[in-house]
């Protein structure tokens, strides 16, 4: 059995196998260059952080709720924190509503709160609301700062003070730190009123690493730049401590007063850090790719034909990955692949840095095609699988072992069950849900024993997701296992091949749900594009405020669902009882701000379905069956 290392364990160890390697970098703002910090700087500037909490009061298993966009000293100061012997609470930067924020820290029991200058005015407004805050510690010098609030370098050098009087209390604190000790509470993204809290341990997450190992590798030199939010547990395994483990480093994306702001210094760090590596979801990683296509497309029409049929030779070269290069054809692909390879897609992979070996994806199911290509340009993406349950990672795809389509190989040590609805486990090939048990799975949830029941069962984490083992190894997860449609009768079915093909076959379609729970038909919730919508209004010569131009409009909506019944372009591609009967055309889209998606881009079905149940309770009425109805009209005005 592996040893049972904390973090505090687990950093000791790698700092001293790679004390002078640059661990984190960070783009000095003032020189463009970008800094780096070594191993043994990094964990100097931890400790000094630590001590510094220990004189401010901190004691061994309080809780810090830690607010701020990504930077070297996030990484610094949450190590500051478990040195300490502390809890993070990383909290994400997109919670806007006081609310949400309130409930967090009150609900952790967080005396202190560690913030940036940019998310300060979010912490001093919830501040009336939470009395047990007793300081607040900002990474960077303000203008107005208060009586109640410090900077690190205050608490630096108050750390400082301590270890020189103090340096055995510290040592025995950080020493007396144990394996099963929280090390986060990681909140789930709101897809309830009161969101979870995930008690991750310091072996959960040493544990996931070590299973990290045996699916993917990076080099000692490699560089990941992260942009991801660092409040999640992703970004800690895949990211901080799997680099650690390989003597490898990070980057951070400088960040902005606003999240568009961040979103704009992504290419220019990629092109500035070039990393051989990064941690991506399928937004990002769908982004990126029409960047590269508009790029090709300015170039002209003979550039873009070249690279058409280059990516359509490499794209049938390499089929599902793993059987890349097995048929006759492929004998003639070959050349031309390498060809083409350098004189196109090189300079492609150039707007990426020039030095990406491959993408790390997480999040959201990633499309098979957007997989294909990547593949084809010469920097894999390869996906993952997980949930933060689980710390997060359960499976992953990697150049050992690779099948486009699949979630990957699954981590090793840990098992894994596939239930079906009467918990029966299923053999090779049958779908249910996804069940695993390993080091990786969480503690439980803060507070709340009964989720934490209902979901770890005998040592076996419920995961609620839909999957199957094509093998001993590789997973497929297809859906959500709680989401299934239930009709009438009792049979089940998972919507989301359906719902993700409405969207990818329509561009008239944004977002689309279905909900059946023992209803007479299936209905679709769907966010439609009304830019793409009005300019079919105006062809046909219509204003696209006028009734008459609305109500072509969603019959066309209404055609485009009913491309998969008989005489429709896609005929067959799913069961015909499970196809929608009726749709409720919602007046807006679906974002993180109205809480409709979470932090990982997923559609929070309870909540939508919550907000429009009116709306659903009409469609299975006659007149709201008929999509041309009087609610659907006004969702397009």
């Amino acid at each position: 059995m592996a040893e049972r290392l904390t973090i505090i364990d687990f950093v000791e160890k790698y700092v001293a196998k790679y004390s002078q390697n640059p661990f984190l970098w960070e783009k000095n703002l003032d020189t463009n260059v970008w800094e780096p910090t070594t191993y043994d700087e990094t964990l100097k500037k931890a400790k000094r952080i630590a001590a510094g909490l220990m004189a401010l009061g901190v004691q061994k298993g309080e809780k810090i709720s830690y607010l701020s966009e990504g930077r070297d000293m996030w990484v610094i100061g949450e190590l500051g924190v478990l040195y300490a012997g502390a809890v993070n609470v990383p909290l994400s930067i997109k919670l806007e509503e006081t609310n949400d924020l309130v409930f967090r820290v009150k609900h952790s029991d967080s005396k202190y709160v560690i913030t940036s200058k940019f998310q300060l005015p979010k912490v001093r407004k919830i501040l009336p609301e939470c009395p047990m805050v007793e300081k607040v510690i900002i990474f960077d010098e303000v203008a107005d700062k208060q009586d109640n609030e410090l900077y690190i370098s205050e608490v630096i050098a108050m750390g400082d003070e301590f270890l020189a009087k103090n340096e055995d209390l510290f040592i025995q604190r950080y020493r007396s730190v144990e394996p099963d000790d929280y090390a986060n509470i990681s909140y789930t993204s709101g897809t309830t009123a009161d969101p979870k809290g995930i008690l991750l341990t310091h072996r959960n997450y040493t544990a996931n690493v070590e299973q990290a190992h045996s699916v993917i590798g990076v080099e000692p030199g490699d560089r990941m730049l992260i942009i991801l939010p660092l409040d999640h547990c992703f970004a800690h395994v895949a990211g901080f401590y799997t680099m650690m483990s390989y003597g490898a480093s990070i980057g951070t994306v400088p960040s902005g007063k606003s999240g568009k702001e961040a979103l704009r210094n992504i290419p220019v760090s990629i092109k500035e850090f070039k990393p051989n590596v990064m941690l991506s979801v399928p937004t990002l990683a769908k982004s990126f790719k029409k960047n590269i296509e508009s790029t090709i497309k300015k170039s002209g029409p003979t550039v873009e034909k070249l690279y058409n049929f280059a990516l359509n030779n490499a794209i049938a070269y390499n089929k599902e990955g793993y059987n890349k290069g097995t048929q006759f054809a492929d004998i003639f692909r070959k050349p031309l692949m390498l060809l083409f390879d350098k004189i196109i897609f090189k300079k492609v992979r150039e707007g990426l840095g020039g030095h990406m070996k491959f993408f790390v994806g997480g999040g959201a199911l990633l499309d098979i095609d957007l997989q294909r290509y990547y593949y084809a340009i010469g920097i894999p993406m390869y996906q993952g699988y997980g949930l933060s349950e689980a710390t997060p990672i359960i499976s992953a795809n990697s150049p050992a072992k690779h099948i486009f389509g699949s979630s990957g190989k699954i981590v090793q040590p840990m098992e894994i069950k596939i239930l079906d609805a009467d918990g029966v486990e299923q053999p090779f090939g049958q779908k249910g849900e996804i069940c695993i048990k390993g080091e990786n799975v969480m503690a439980g949830y803060w507070k709340n024993p009964k989720s934490t029941a209902d979901t770890i069962v005998d040592g076996w984490l419920h995961t609620g997701d839909m999957g199957y083992m094509r093998d001993e190894e590789m997973l497929y997860v297809v859906g959500r296992f709680k989401s299934l449609l239930i009709a009438a009768d009792g049979e089940k079915y998972s919507p989301e091949g359906i719902e993700e093909n409405l969207v990818e076959s329509s561009k008239y379609i944004d977002g689309a749900l279905l909900h059946n729970s023992q209803d007479p038909y299936t209905i679709a919730l769907i966010t439609p594009n009304k830019e793409a919508l009005k300019a079919y209004a105006k062809e046909l010569g219509l204003d696209p405020a006028t009734h008459e131009a609305k109500v072509k409009m969603l019959e066309l909506l209404q055609s485009e669902v009913n491309m998969y019944r008989k005489g429709g372009r896609l005929f067959g591609a799913f069961p015909e009882r499970w196809l929608p009967a009726a749709v409720c055309v919602l007046p807006e889209p679906w974002t993180e701000q109205n809480h409709f998606l979470n932090s990982s881009m997923k559609v929070v079905r309870g909540r939508v379905e919550e907000a429009y149940k009116a709306n659903m309770e009409f469609a299975y009425t006659p007149e709201g069956k008929n999509i041309v109805n009087e609610i659907n009209l006004a969702s397009l005005s």
